[in-house]
């Protein structure tokens, strides 16, 4: 499999059940995009202990599949239908790290 160019997740939860039809014609209908494009996208169920990726890789789509037996997955929240991470925030969010807080900016003062 190659590096993506982009990864993307989907913010609203999907049925994991849904396979790789289904969840590429979400990506043209609701983004208005191919699944084709050198992007990566993520999808997660409600709990968020799993996480679908379809991704191109120049000759077909992988829809690979991925679950936590413990915790649950950081999934970016806010309005939009999708987020773009980085490759490292991505790397984090696959071991179930909170990635959020990893860049947090240090506090400005602190007292004792």
């Amino acid at each position: 499999m190659i590096a993506p160019s982009q990864i993307c997740c989907v913010i609203e939860p999907v049925d994991m059940r849904r396979g790789l039809d289904s969840l590429s014609q979400w990506i043209q209908t609701s983004l208005g995009t191919t699944p084709c494009d050198g992007t990566a996208y993520a999808f997660s169920n409600r709990p968020k202990t799993r996480l679908k990726l379809l991704i191109w890789d120049g000759t077909g789509v992988w829809c690979c599949q991925r679950r936590l037996h413990r915790g649950s997955f950081v999934w970016p929240g806010n309005d939009d239908r999708c987020w773009m991470m980085t490759q490292a925030q991505w790397d984090w969010l696959i071991k179930g790290v909170d990635w959020q807080r990893l860049s947090a900016p240090a506090p400005a003062h602190w007292q004792v």
